[in-house]
């Protein structure tokens, strides 16, 4: 293994990369994950897109997972699948299977005062209604990513929203 893949990331996952299936074509393996919970943020459903977000909100906590042992490609991996709507920052979290603090990267909704966010985005629901379709948009995505030039970038996303 040399250095560019070394694992050396932590990342807290609270949406569709939270079905196991979805992770594993992001890291093309099966994820280690640990349960987390995120204080002082709230995860909305997004008016017309099927995936959540997250922004700041006192008080807020949102329950998720840590992939831990994500080398640096695979962290290249989850950028192209967030995008340029969620910028990638540091936060802390509570493990919930040891009540340890731990820092770890996260994505987080560029706007934060966007009027498509409501509510309390659901993964169960997600889960039965889009995961399959989520396995293949992001099958396509990563494709996309090795050969740009095969296919137009909003040709990949458009079926997603």
């Amino acid at each position: 293994m040399n250095s560019s893949s070394a694992p050396s990331h932590n990342v807290f996952v609270y949406g569709s990369i939270l079905e196991p299936a979805v992770a594993a074509v992001i890291l093309d393996r099966a994820a280690d994950t640990v349960p987390a919970v995120l204080h002082d943020y709230h995860r909305y459903k997004l008016k017309e897109l099927t995936y959540p977000c997250i922004v700041p909100f006192q008080s807020g906590k949102v329950n998720g997972k840590v992939i831990t042992g994500i080398s640096d490609a695979e962290l290249n991996n989850f950028d192209v699948i967030e995008g340029s709507s969620y910028e990638r920052v540091t936060v802390e979290v509570l493990r919930m299977d040891n009540s340890e603090k731990m820092k770890v990267e996260t994505y987080v909704w560029v706007n934060k005062d966007d009027p498509r966010m409501y509510g309390e985005w659901d993964f169960e629901e997600w889960r039965v209604i889009h995961a399959e379709k989520f396995v293949e948009k992001f099958k396509k995505i990563l494709e996309w990513k090795k050969n740009p030039n095969a296919n137009r970038w909003e040709d990949i996303m458009e079926p997603m929203l």
